[in-house]
């Protein structure tokens, strides 16, 4: 016997009424009494997600839009990385709003050259000439060369007129090291040159006397009162019957450049050599060594680009070559092998401090690839006969500077170097 089809054909059960109809049409059974009809949930984009997840999330969209319509009306993003993009050359920002604000030059901006005296100081002023104008820095002189020794009040009015200066400045003089945050200031870069202590005093002995190359009548005008007897003195007479020239505290030259301004810095000693090795580590960026003169403006193009870019190529520049050659001081002689032995002996100090910068130097060089051009390592003071150096020497700091000659050779290397530009004398000079 067949069995009877339900409607809507196949073997599918017909549908049921929805359990409200079926509770009021005759009290069937609903939702939990055997009809297996369960509840459905709503249909949500982000089916799992509860409600209060959804709530969250459109809060944290709204805040991003509103900040995002704070940041549009308030012209862009923080000031800070406007100024890092800038500094990065990445910003994206300066056609809608403009350069950004004046920040701190990214490169030492106050620089001082205490130049040391009779250590080729006028050739690297003489540059400094040229690459001030190359570059746009200030170079700031000053019109006092014979005072290394300042009073507490000296010191004051030198200090503030340098920190006045336009920046960014690079100033030079014949001067001990200044510490100028002592007043109040922030302190510069200092950079410096010194060379062999003996060669160092010879070179100043015979340049008092005799002057350099550009003529004897310069020294005549430099030391007038200069006595016959005295200019011809023999330097092994001088230093072995101990003339004030040629002993201490005459012969401390070098270190009180590096001490300061205490009055122990001018003393032989432990105290002023150990101040001076320590004001070298913390406040010079680079003391160089005059018979490494080539490598020594090297490093300063290197740490100081702003300031000595090409330098390098300026100084090889056989025009300029010609030109310096000119401050080699003549009739130069070296004295008997126990008049150094003196020398050493009363100029130990001296020994001491130009042995540790020059290893220093020398370690700085290693880092940066350069290696010393002296093919034997010269010995220690006791077996060592200096020969005099044939390099470009500065005025010494006791004697008035020549600088009307230094202005001269300065507008003649001007119009006779093909490599650099137009050049024009715009120096700040000051009184102290």
């Amino acid at each position: 016997m067949k069995k009877k089809q339900q409607p809507g054909g196949g073997d599918c059960p017909a549908p049921r009424p929805p359990a409200t109809a079926a509770a009021a049409a005759g009290g069937g059974p609903g939702p939990g009494q055997g009809g297996g009809w369960k509840r459905r949930r709503p249909l949500s984009l982000l089916p799992f997600l509860s409600l209060r997840d959804y709530g969250f999330c459109m809060a944290a969209l709204l805040l991003f839009c509103l900040g995002s319509l704070f940041y549009q009306l308030n012209g862009g993003p923080p000031h800070f990385l406007l100024d890092l993009r800038h500094y990065l050359g990445n910003s994206t920002y300066l056609d809608d709003h403009g350069p950004p604000p004046q920040k701190v030059l990214p490169f030492p901006s106050q620089v001082v050259y205490n130049r040391v005296g009779k250590c080729g100081s006028r050739t690297v002023v003489l540059l400094l000439r040229i690459l001030s104008e190359k570059h746009g820095f200030n170079l700031v002189t000053s019109d006092i060369h014979n005072k290394t020794r300042l009073t507490k009040n000296e010191q004051m009015e030198l200090i503030k007129n340098i920190s006045t200066a336009e920046q960014p400045y690079l100033f030079t003089r014949h001067v001990h090291f200044l510490n100028f945050s002592r007043f109040g200031g922030d302190q510069p870069v200092y950079i410096n040159i010194i060379r062999d202590p003996v060669n160092r005093f010879l070179s100043n002995y015979f340049f008092r006397r005799f002057g350099d190359w550009r003529g004897e009548q310069n020294h005549m005008i430099r030391t007038p009162s200069m006595r016959q007897e005295e200019r011809y003195l023999d330097i092994n007479v001088c230093i072995l019957e101990n003339y004030p020239e040629c002993s201490n505290p005459r012969l401390f030259y070098i270190i009180p450049y590096f001490c300061g301004q205490h009055p122990r810095c001018r003393e032989p000693g432990e105290w002023a050599l150990e101040r001076a090795k320590l004001n070298v580590n913390e406040n010079f960026l680079l003391v160089g060594i005059l018979e490494e003169l080539e490598d020594v403006l090297l490093l300063l193009e290197r740490f100081l680009p702003h300031y000595f870019k090409d330098v390098l190529s300026i100084y090889k520049n056989p025009e300029h070559r010609k030109l310096g050659n000119l401050t080699v001081t003549v009739k130069k002689t070296v004295p008997s092998p126990e008049a150094i032995q003196i020398l050493y002996q009363r100029m130990r100090y001296e020994y001491e401090f130009y042995y540790y910068v020059k290893e220093q130097f020398h370690l700085l060089k290693r880092k940066f690839g350069l290696k010393s051009h002296i093919r034997k390592p010269r010995p220690r003071p006791e077996f060592f006969i200096p020969s005099p150096l044939e390099t470009e020497e500065p005025i010494d700091d006791e004697e008035e500077d020549d600088e009307k000659w230094l202005e001269d050779i300065y507008k003649r290397n001007k119009s006779s170097l093909h490599n650099t530009e137009a050049l024009t004398t715009s120096n700040v000079n000051y009184g102290q």
